[in-house]
């Protein structure tokens, strides 16, 4: 490991800086008592690092597991370690307005409980989601009405919601389980298991909302007035969301970075799956926030961990942060044109001295090798060249293939275990997994794998990276256990009806549906929206109708959008107008499948 300054306390002073109270207990449960929250579980962090943790990311966990209500600057209030992310709170003349609502209702309503009990009942006059992610919006209704009745500004930045629903709708059911790797979330939080994703210590599991913005931010330079403070708005789509955004608080010299500066290496492409990232605009974005910014602004504060105060400081943090994700990109590019593919670089690339030994440069949630491999893909795709890798088996055919030309499941075994003995953990896990894959029913190889992704996870500084290995050796041990919540359920609400059979349309089976031809229109007696569907070679296509739509339909129905979630989902059809075919409906709704939230990882 590199010789890190770990007598440097600078980041445990600014992360404790401010505290007012802290939630006690540190534990938050839904209206049925369940525990959706429990940030007091990970007071073992208290002690010093075990040899079952790497000490950097032991430092780092200790750092996000400070929970509390934080006063950042006059007026600038957040609330860190009852979530993943943080809910900052800005007063105005009236209220608060809240920035980033967490990732669910229950926890965004005890954080808002938590400012409230120190500093008023303030109502919330607005609410800002910085970027597309769930833990940045999930939590909405905890902090205003579904319905939001006294049309409170909810700003977002441009893209938001096509982007929040084909990230989190489209494909959440895969991400939603890979995410659970992602973050650990079923790995017991103890010194042996789960310690924190390095951008905060994991999700929480509660409802999760998604209330539309009604207020849209479609460029930099934009200012908006909420509640007597004024913003001033930095768009910057492409980096570490599709539409996300900085932004200024310029009567309170505050910067809001959202989570395109925090202290760790980001991700250009996350392991529980996203839309790859540019990390030249990233870099390009955090140089333009230096300049229209930095001399304005006395402290510095994102979604996640602590703020940074002063300027220098401020300035150091954000080209040191410009600097990484440049290097990162450019070296990537230089190597990819000599010739390099995507898993050579990552193995060539070591950051500059002094990015190596900051600390908010670390890879605790990204890291330099699966971050290379995202840049290469950005331009390069999955195929790195080679013919002999354009057309190969899937896993279990190639597994089988490789354990009968090794001699069968009992050498390959011997040689992991001698690899294993040599210390060369990555290529034991290759072979055990070939074992794994070609007969999921051999217990020693199960047995053996699990042991050295336990190894490998110990040894990991990347959060992620840790609970990716560990919750794949519990799998292998004990199975593949249920996923605790639905993201894509509960945003369903805040989706457009377009959004809504977009996503019917994902979970057509094709071939099922190869001879079905339908042509459906469907009227909406609430919002006088009309549509029409067609089903035709196994795509499932939609638009609205207008005058210029022709030829007849083969049923038309009439309904409400609420009437419309009730039937996707099975229940009663009451007050549901059908005319034509009565055959049509029943026959679309044959052609979907459901999907498969808990589908195997780690075996086939």
């Amino acid at each position: 490991m590199t010789d890190l300054p770990f007598e440097d306390r600078t980041d445990f002073d600014n992360a404790e800086r401010g505290l007012i109270a802290s939630l006690v207990p540190g534990v938050v449960r839904d209206d049925d008592g369940r525990v959706v929250w429990d940030n007091d579980v990970f007071s073992f962090l208290d002690a010093d690092c075990p040899d079952t943790a790497h000490p950097s990311l032991w430092r780092q966990s200790q750092l996000c597991a400070k929970q509390g209500l934080f006063e950042v600057t006059d007026g600038v209030y957040q609330v860190r370690g009852l979530d993943l992310s943080n809910m900052t709170l800005v007063e105005g003349e009236r209220g608060v307005i809240v920035i980033d609502p967490l990732v669910s209702v229950e926890t965004a309503a005890a954080a808002l409980a938590l400012y409230r009990e120190h500093r008023g009942d303030r109502p919330v006059t607005g609410m800002i989601y910085t970027h597309s992610h769930v833990d940045h919006f999930g939590g909405a209704e905890g902090v205003i009405p579904a319905d939001n009745p006294d049309q409170v500004p909810i700003i977002a930045p441009a893209g938001f919601l096509e982007n929040a629903v084909s990230e989190n709708v489209y494909a959440g059911i895969a991400m939603g389980r890979r995410g659970m790797y992602h973050t650990g979330v079923l790995l017991e939080k103890d010194p042996d298991g789960m310690i924190g994703t390095g951008l905060g210590q994991t999700a929480s599991s509660g409802r999760v909302s998604l209330i539309p913005p009604n207020r849209d931010v479609t460029g930099t330079g934009q200012e908006e007035v909420v509640d007597g403070v004024r913003i001033v708005f930095q768009l910057t789509p492409g980096t570490e969301a599709p539409a996300e955004m900085n932004f200024h608080f310029p009567d309170r010299r505050a910067l809001c970075l959202a989570e395109n500066a925090t202290h760790n290496l980001h991700n250009i492409l996350t392991l529980r799956g996203a839309v790859v990232r540019d990390a030249r605009v990233w870099a390009r974005y955090l140089a333009e926030a230096v300049e229209m910014f930095a001399d304005d602004t006395d402290v510095a504060f994102a979604s996640h961990h602590w703020p940074t105060w002063g300027r220098d400081d401020i300035v150091a943090f954000l080209e040191e942060q410009r600097d990484l994700y440049t290097y990162l990109h450019d070296q990537t590019l230089r190597l990819l044109n000599q010739g390099s593919t995507g898993i050579e670089i990552a193995e060539m690339i070591e950051l500059p001295p002094a990015l190596e030994k900051a600390w908010h440069a670390r890879g605790y949630y990204g890291s330099v090798s699966h971050n290379v491999k995202a840049i290469y893909q950005r331009y390069m795709g999955w195929f790195d060249g080679n013919p002999a890798s354009l057309w190969e088996h899937p896993p279990v055919e190639e597994s089988r293939r490789y354990v009968e030309c090794m001699g069968g499941a009992s050498k390959v075994l011997a040689l992991a275990r001698d690899y294993t003995d040599r210390g060369d953990l990555r290529f034991a896990a290759t072979l055990l997994n070939h074992v794994v894959f070609a007969d999921p029913e051999n217990a020693s190889a199960k047995t053996a794998l699990a042991e050295v992704y336990q190894s490998l996870g110990r040894g990991a500084e990347c959060g992620t990276w840790r609970n990716f290995y560990l919750t794949g050796a519990q799998e292998l041990r004990e199975g593949i256990q249920p996923v605790p919540m639905s993201i894509a359920g509960g945003m369903a609400a805040g989706l457009s009806t377009e959004q809504i059979f977009d996503s019917l349309a994902i979970r057509v089976n094709g071939p099922k549906a190869w001879n079905e031809h339908l042509t459906l229109d469907w009227d909406f007696s609430d919002s006088g929206d009309r549509y029409r569907m067609l089903l035709s070679n196994g795509a499932l296509v939609h638009r609205r109708r207008s005058d210029r739509t022709t030829g007849p339909a083969d049923a038309t129905l009439t309904l409400t959008r609420p009437q419309l979630f009730a039937l996707l989902a099975g229940k009663s059809t009451d007050g549901v107008t059908i005319t034509g075919d009565a055959s049509a409906l029943p026959r679309l709704l044959g052609v979907f499948d459901e999907p498969e939230p808990n589908f195997p990882i780690v075996t086939p």
